[in-house]
């Protein structure tokens, strides 16, 4: 039953890991178009799909672990993922302006800060 659980939290964490992955590349590949005057409705809707797939990958991927401070910032990491959203709609709502790069830049900066935290929680452990 044991092993069960294991293949599944593994499963479940490779599917969260490609999610997390495509979704990412959507998003830079759709926020570095406009730089070359690529500007696109279609790019809109690939941005917003990218960050829905973040988003999804986020709450999938869930940290089960004993850490409440890991814990915490998996809580930041899904923020990320919801600020990437509000980017996505600020997309739509605000045509024309450049409104979306600040929250795309605050899900980034969020994103940094929790992924380098949780991976310096975890060589704290391992000693």
């Amino acid at each position: 039953m044991a092993s069960t659980t294991q293949s599944d939290n593994n499963r479940q964490n490779s599917v969260s890991g490609i999610m997390l992955v495509i979704g990412l590349l959507i998003m830079a590949v759709m926020a570095l178009l406009p730089l070359l005057n690529i500007n696109h409705m279609w790019m809109r809707w690939a941005f917003a799909a990218g960050a829905f797939l973040v988003l999804v990958g986020r709450i999938i991927g869930i940290y089960k672990g004993p850490s409440l401070r890991v814990k915490r910032l998996h809580r930041i990491l899904i923020s990320s993922a919801i600020l990437y959203c509000a980017s996505a709609l600020m997309m739509f709502i605000s045509r024309g302006t450049n409104d979306w790069i600040a929250f795309l830049l605050a899900g980034l900066v969020m994103q940094m800060y929790a992924s380098w935290m949780i991976e310096r929680e975890e060589k704290k452990t391992e000693k």
